[in-house]
């Protein structure tokens, strides 16, 4: 499931999602996964990686190489909705434990934000952290999740705290362009 990275890439579709203009203006790229329905826009200058056994796709920065999106698929159970599966607040403390901050990884993730938006009927959640790693650096990350065809969906940012606020509008309209269909 993971390994398709290499025929997304070669498949990546170069329109921006509802106005171009806006997107080309801003400095930003789209990509659209048709196989398993997702599209997000991404900035220019950063670079798709490849990953094995890990996120569907991650992109980042040619300069500052921590900096980061990625999209992750993970099956829902029992086909349960969004909303289902816990508050933004509730899925934001579960994402942060099982994901950005796992036992015994050195790491910790404080949820500072979470919140919900609705899209053409689809809900999602906004999840906001203020990460750790063992070596002390801090980073911002931002994640959008959603449920789509019994698949649960998180697209999260990484940025390092030294950047978050020069590159902080940027990203949060990144990850709100994050879709699912």
């Amino acid at each position: 499931m993971w390994k398709r990275i290499v025929l997304i890439l070669l498949l990546m579709l170069s329109f921006s999602l509802c106005n171009s203009g806006v997107a080309a203006a801003s400095g930003l790229k789209s990509f659209v996964d048709t196989n398993d329905g997702y599209q997000f826009l991404y900035p220019n200058g950063w670079l798709p990686v490849k990953v094995a056994d890990g996120p569907d796709v991650v992109f980042h920065d040619l300069i500052e190489v921590s900096e980061n999106v990625s999209v992750v698929i993970s099956p829902v159970p029992e086909g349960k909705t969004l909303s289902e599966l816990g508050t933004p607040t509730e899925v934001g403390y579960k994402l942060g434990k099982a994901a950005l901050a796992p036992p015994d990884s050195g790491r910790s993730a404080e949820l500072v934000n979470a919140s919900q938006r609705e899209v053409d009927g689809k809900i999602y959640y906004l999840l906001e952290y203020e990460v750790k790693l063992p070596n002390q650096q801090q980073r911002h990350n931002i994640a959008s999740v959603a449920v789509s065809r019994g698949k649960v969906f998180t697209f999260n940012a990484s940025i390092p705290e030294k950047r978050w606020q020069k590159v902080k509008r940027m990203i949060d309209e990144v990850v709100n362009s994050f879709s699912v269909y």
